[in-house]
């Protein structure tokens, strides 16, 4: 009899797209939209990246790993890829997907970005990319999160964070000094991009 472990690994859908849309079935709550990012929305969030200097780069919430995979081809050799993830499914996805040893698949909350990256012997990050449904979040959590990130930066770093709506704009305006909004028409849905610097 198969043990639970492969049961479960057996239930989840190879076909990245499919995962995508049945983890926004049952977790409506943790995912910001139905589908993974555009090509267009994931150009314009890593046009904002100093690919030359980021020695490390953390991603919130990869999901199937549409801005992951991009994030690696476009990284220096030396450089390391944290990406921290709430789902069980994409962690695991993730690890049977991307084999990249720059990569780190930490399954865990961004709430906790601080310790996640002194226990992977980071002292900041260069960029922090975000995708969380922060309008789906409490106000605590929301508050949190941002608050976490902005001191888990590089003082010259900076938080991407792409959103559907301007919900945790006030935030961000709070926590970082420089708030740029760009919008993305090209996505399902059109989307905006907070590109925040301390």
């Amino acid at each position: 009899m198969p043990s639970q472990t492969a049961a479960k690994k057996a239930a989840v859908p190879k076909n990245p797209v499919a995962l995508f849309f049945c983890n926004f079935l049952k977790y409506p709550s943790m995912l910001g939209s139905i589908v993974p990012s555009s090509p267009f929305l994931v150009n314009d969030i890593l046009g904002h990246i100093d690919w030359k200097n980021a020695r490390v780069v953390v991603e919130f919430g990869p999901g199937v790993g549409t801005i992951t995979r991009e994030v690696l081809k476009r990284m220096r050799a030396d450089a390391a890829l944290v990406v921290i993830e709430l789902n069980e499914d994409f962690v695991e996805y993730l690890r049977a997907t991307i084999r990249d040893p720059r990569l780190r698949i930490i399954h865990g909350s961004a709430v906790h970005v601080r310790r996640i990256l002194a226990e992977q012997g980071f002292q900041a990050a260069d960029h922090i990319i975000s995708g969380l449904p922060y309008s789906l979040l409490s106000e605590s959590l929301r508050q949190e999160i941002v608050a976490e990130s902005r001191h888990a930066l590089h003082p010259s770093g900076s938080l991407l964070v792409f959103q559907y709506t301007r919900k945790v704009l006030p935030y961000l305006k709070t926590s970082f000094r420089s708030v740029r909004q760009n919008f993305q028409f090209f996505n399902i849905f059109p989307a905006l991009i907070f590109h925040c610097t301390p």
